[in-house]
């Protein structure tokens, strides 16, 4: 629509007017998705696919083209904030028990994909094996957000984060395995050796131990003293290195970049630092995810290619999306009932697990990158076909879960839980009782408006206004020498 003009404009002109075409419609499609209740994902998406060649054409190929770079660093903010949920104290507690629930889950996602797309739909190998094992990714920030947002806490809570940060390390180490596999059959002809399947887990615990270094890093340039802003600064340009480094060895930052969050909460346990990177990132995940829209191939939904056989994408997208999560609820029941873990976990985990978006995406799109041509972009088009559809039942089965676990509660015994006998063991009187739930939830509320701004805004708040304060500070001073 606008390649008249886009051709008579300068190169550095055409790309920030699409970049704000871009923010300008993302944001004005969440104003849409809000009152219908889905995640803003979707509405980046669904804009992407809009204002995308095969609709609107609003944005030119070379700008298209030319942010590709933005994957690698949406994965790597994604990453980061993951490693926030790897404390090392509840990873003892429950360590073993998470790591039965995870295989369980992931290996039955991956497994009765690779029989759904191979053994049934017989499609290319090539393309069997990659979804397969993006099958296993699940969305860390969707689930995470929910438990956020409702306040969800106790011994379900615990045992979801961790599994959803073990699932993700598990899919992207199949993932690499994957790719390589995926690589020997388009160039060797199937040839595998033991090669392919020990160097990408090789070189993934190599990116972990580098990432674990840079996070070791970042706590060194973190004394007190650094102010809020600085602090900042130096966690996203420590995230930028860390891409290239990776992009220039064409490896996903993923793993790294979660081993240098993991490894940075654990040595100095400051959180502050993952809200302020989590209140800095929506406008680089909007352009990620409304930039994965605009690949989605519109145009090969409906029609069969030479590796899907005659079954058209569209088809597989939606089978993908059914089977993958039999795959996650089965896998995750049968590996809570072989640790013989709570019900309430053996029930209901699964559920949490159905969220699938940002992880999957980016490694959909590096996926298309490296093996090109129209699997690649089969590939992606599939991922994110079954996306729209993760997130639009996603977040409320992540919702459901956490309520019929109980991890979600309206009754004030939960809410103010106190003692309910004295040192002596007789009953207290209930309107003692009483008063102190009253006074422990009068303790617990924050002292501000009913509409005041999330911990992310105000960590990034207050980094704002020391910068300010140590400016006019050093203003005052350049004055009083005068």
């Amino acid at each position: 629509m606008l390649d008249a003009f886009y051709a008579q404009t300068s190169p550095t002109a055409v790309t920030i007017i699409a970049i704000a075409i871009i923010l300008v419609c993302g944001f004005a499609m969440t104003r849409i998705t809000k009152l219908l209740k889905l995640p803003n994902v979707t509405a980046y998406i669904i804009v992407g696919i809009l204002i995308g060649p095969f609709c609107l054409d609003l944005i030119p190929d070379s700008v298209i083209a030319g942010t590709d770079f933005i994957s690698d660093i949406a994965l790597a903010f994604i990453a980061f904030s993951v490693g926030e949920f790897f404390k090392l104290k509840s990873l003892k507690k429950n360590g073993a028990k998470t790591i039965v629930i995870t295989l369980f889950e992931a290996l039955l996602a991956t497994i009765l994909v690779f029989i759904l797309t191979f053994v049934i739909l017989k499609l290319d190998i090539v393309l069997c094996v990659v979804l397969s094992a993006l099958a296993a990714a699940t969305a860390p920030t969707s689930t995470a957000m929910t438990i956020r947002q409702t306040k969800a806490k106790g011994n379900f809570v615990d045992t979801l984060l961790q599994v959803i940060a073990l699932d993700d390390v598990l899919s992207l180490i199949a993932f690499s395995i994957s790719l390589s596999i995926a690589g020997v059959f388009l160039s060797d002809g199937g040839n595998l050796s033991a090669g392919t399947v020990i160097m990408p887990i090789v070189i993934n615990i190599g990116i972990m131990v580098l990432g674990g270094f840079f996070g070791f890093f970042l706590k060194v340039l973190m004394p007190q003293k650094r102010t809020t802003d600085n602090r900042l600064i130096i966690l996203i340009s420590l995230l930028f290195l860390f891409c290239g480094i990776c992009a220039l060895l064409d490896i996903s930052p993923l793993l790294g970049c979660l081993a240098m969050g993991m490894v940075y909460i654990n040595v100095t346990g400051d959180d502050k630092l993952f809200k302020q990177i989590n209140y800095f990132s929506p406008p680089i995940m909007l352009i990620f995810f409304v930039r994965s829209g605009l690949n989605l191939q519109l145009d090969s939904l409906f029609t069969p290619t030479g590796n899907t056989g005659s079954v058209p994408i569209i088809a597989i997208a939606l089978l993908y999306f059914v089977i993958r999560m039999i795959g996650k609820y089965c896998g995750a029941f049968l590996g809570a009932t072989v640790i013989k873990a709570d019900a309430k976990v053996r029930n209901y985990v699964g559920l949490a697990l159905i969220p699938q978006a940002g992880v999957a995406i980016g490694l959909s799109a590096m996926a298309a990158r490296t093996l090109g041509g129209e699997i690649g972009e089969n590939l992606q088009t599939i991922i994110l076909a079954s996306s729209i559809l993760y997130e639009l039942i996603g977040p409320a089965c992540a919702k459901l879960s956490l309520y019929l676990s109980g991890s979600i509660s309206n009754k004030i015994e939960d809410i103010a839980p106190v003692e309910t006998h004295d040192t002596e063991g007789n009953p207290r009187r209930e309107v003692d009782i009483l008063i102190e739930r009253i006074q422990k939830i009068r303790a617990e509320i924050p002292e501000r408006e009913i509409n005041a701004p999330s911990p992310e805004e105000q960590a990034f708040t207050e980094a704002s206004e020391e910068q300010y304060e140590a400016m006019y500070e050093l203003h005052r001073n350049r004055m009083r020498r005068r």
